[in-house]
């Protein structure tokens, strides 16, 4: 009878623990964010044609002989470490017992993650078309929403309730936050980067910065209203809240001087890399506003 309850007790037990599991969940949204870095670089140097043959740089052989190659190739081995990740996460989600949903969101993340790939082999194939190299990029973007959403799921959060009004302003600030990754997007497939003799120009750059200087305001004004009641209130929720602001000084500063030295190209990677981040932290910041742990 004891052997008989020893062993039903380690068929309860998880196979991965949670924290373990919370460390590969944070894993993959590190990865998420270091992708989006890397591809950024391959848009801004204009080595998206580095290696135009897929998997291998070029058809005779499979390595990289250029400057241009070794940044493409670089973040296809980066892409590559990216869907290893996401893959134990979601092995680890099983493995840790999760609920279902959890499950399928886990897996959600590996297959965005994976159909990166073959969207950057038709991106090459059409020789960077603007609108799926814009794609290639927004993928990225909810891959990593999903991927954040994950993690918070998972990790210690507040167990407060904020009022339907103040989780509904912060749906306004997450939406306005989406319309600055997107018009922020824009803004950089008008830019300068990487010359019109590689990548044909999506819009017109001063029209661009004009709607994202809007959206701007508008993310400003809401959230600004948001931090002002959670401080008021001493909401347990104003602590996440004040890493987005921070972070968002750090975007706007470096920003403003990308526009006021005339885009160097590695400054508009900070400036895109800095933005991820803030996306990802506002996307964890709106988790946790919206799915307050349960009360013991």
């Amino acid at each position: 009878m004891d052997t008989t309850a020893e062993s039903l007790s380690r068929a309860r037990r998880p196979a991965l623990s949670l924290p373990a599991f919370r460390r590969l969940a944070w894993a993959s949204v590190a990865m998420l964010v270091i992708i989006v870095a890397t591809g950024a670089t391959v848009r801004l140097t204009g080595s998206g044609l580095g290696c135009e043959h897929w998997p291998g740089c070029e058809q005779h052989h499979f390595e990289p002989r250029s400057f241009h190659s070794y940044i493409e190739f670089g973040n296809r081995v980066v892409a590559f470490l990216t869907i290893l990740t996401t893959l134990a996460a979601f092995i680890g989600a099983i493995r840790a017992r999760l609920s279902r949903r959890l499950c399928w969101l886990a897996f959600a993340v590996f297959a965005g993650t994976l159909a990166q790939a073959p969207l950057g082999a038709i991106t090459i194939h059409f020789h960077l078309n603007p609108w799926l190299v814009l794609s290639h990029f927004l993928l990225s973007v909810v891959v990593l929403t999903l991927g954040v959403a994950l993690a918070v799921e998972v990790s210690a959060r507040p167990s407060v309730l904020v009022p339907g009004w103040a989780r509904y302003l912060s749906v306004l600030v997450w939406i306005s936050g989406a319309v600055l990754i997107v018009s922020g997007t824009l803004a950089t497939a008008a830019g300068p980067h990487p010359g019109s003799t590689v990548v044909r120009r999506l819009w017109s750059f001063q029209p661009a910065v004009y709607w994202h200087v809007r959206a701007t305001a508008v993310f400003g004004i809401s959230f600004a209203i948001m931090l002002v009641w959670l401080y008021r209130t001493k909401s347990p929720h104003l602590r996440a809240g004040l890493i987005v602001l921070g972070l968002l000084l750090i975007q706007m500063t470096v920003g403003e001087v990308q526009y006021r030295t005339h885009l160097p190209w590695w400054l508009v990677l900070v400036h895109v890399t800095t933005a991820v981040t803030v996306w990802a932290a506002l996307s964890a910041f709106m988790v946790r506003l919206w799915r307050p742990a349960k009360a013991a």
